[in-house]
């Protein structure tokens, strides 16, 4: 299905790879879709939401893009990267504490010339500081002059779920052609428009792959009914044939190790076991965290041994260098280094 909304095209199909000694370790079918080569601000899946939203930002003759999420936010360096491509400012706000250094995608984002805004937690609902934070940071910078644009955390609304409704029928070509029309297909959910956007896609071509999302923060009834009125918005919006039914709903919910990038030994073993065996570098509180819960559910016989797997790899690599990651690895991996 094709929908008469413009996007901006960046993207080019990304590979999917079969990674044969880490399918010989977890005596599983192990194959990757490597959206983290996407072409942008050091790749991530959120370049395919931004397509459709920077280009409806450019439309309405935006001159600036402000978005929100945790301080070490993949989605906003990628939309960081994204506004300085097409000549716009940026802005990316959090309530979260300043880590005491300018690393990782912070980092990366001032490079893009992005502004952030770290605001303290009080103790009072995110949800609500966060508001007032947008509100104040929106005003401020339409007083200067510029036209803002707001993209919600992850790009996760009605036009962003698009990006993947595309890489579904994507997606749904590769397998096929290499003989995985059957297969499982592993994704990473946080702000839930990755996994809307491939349950529609996958539905809409009528795809025989399966899609199991694996949570990395708590998820519960609420979260499932927020899930399925996104899924309906979308739908109704694009006029899409999909039935949304929450019983095809397969996320695994037992896999958050405590909660939103908390460290977590499981997670940098996963992560580690991944880099040696395959040279392939996960982030420690998405793809990392849900490589874990994919180990545990084949312990656990929820993925069947000789079972095949496309796990999407959606970035985020420099989370490995946030302080709180790095000085974890860093005291599991000295016995490596020599200092002579």
């Amino acid at each position: 299905m094709s929908f008469n909304v413009d996007k901006l095209s960046i993207l080019y199909e990304t590979p999917v790879e079969y990674l044969p000694r880490i399918s010989r370790e977890l005596g599983v079918e192990f194959y990757m879709k490597r959206d983290d080569l996407t072409p942008l601000g050091a790749g991530g899946n959120k370049l395919r939401k931004l397509e459709y939203l920077v280009k409806d930002a450019m439309n309405k003759g935006a001159t600036m893009l402000i978005t929100v999420g945790g301080g070490q936010t993949n989605h906003g360096r990628q939309t960081a990267a994204m506004a300085a491509k097409y000549g716009m400012k940026c802005a990316i706000l959090a309530v979260d504490e300043y880590p005491g250094e300018l690393s990782a995608n912070m980092l990366i984002d001032r490079l893009f010339g992005c502004e952030l805004y770290l605001k303290k937690p009080d103790g009072r609902p995110e949800s609500v500081q966060l508001k007032e934070l947008t509100e104040s940071v929106i005003a401020r910078y339409e007083a200067l002059g510029e036209k803002v644009y707001y993209i919600p955390v992850g790009g996760s609304n009605v036009l962003g779920a698009l990006g993947y409704f595309d890489c579904a029928a994507e997606l749904d070509r590769q397998a096929r052609s290499m003989g995985l029309g059957a297969a499982r297909v592993i994704d990473t959910v946080g702000s839930t428009g990755t996994y809307a956007g491939l349950y529609l896609g996958l539905k809409d071509v009528r795809s025989d792959l399966h899609l199991t999302g694996i949570a990395i923060m708590p998820f519960g009834e609420k979260n499932f009914a927020r899930l399925e009125k996104y899924m309906n918005e979308v739908k109704d919006r694009f006029g899409m044939d999909a039935e949304v039914d929450p019983a095809d709903f397969d996320i695994e919910t037992g896999y958050v190790r405590g909660g939103y990038n908390l460290p977590s030994g499981e997670v940098r073993e996963a992560v580690e076991l991944m880099a040696s065996r395959e040279g392939i570098l996960l982030d420690p509180c998405y793809t990392g965290k849900a490589f874990a819960g994919v180990m545990d559910m084949i312990r656990e016989g929820k993925i069947a041994r000789g079972e095949k797997i496309i796990f999407i790899h959606t970035g985020g690599m420099p989370g490995l260098y946030t302080p709180a990651h790095r000085v974890e690895f860093e005291k599991e991996l000295m016995d490596g280094v020599h200092v002579l």
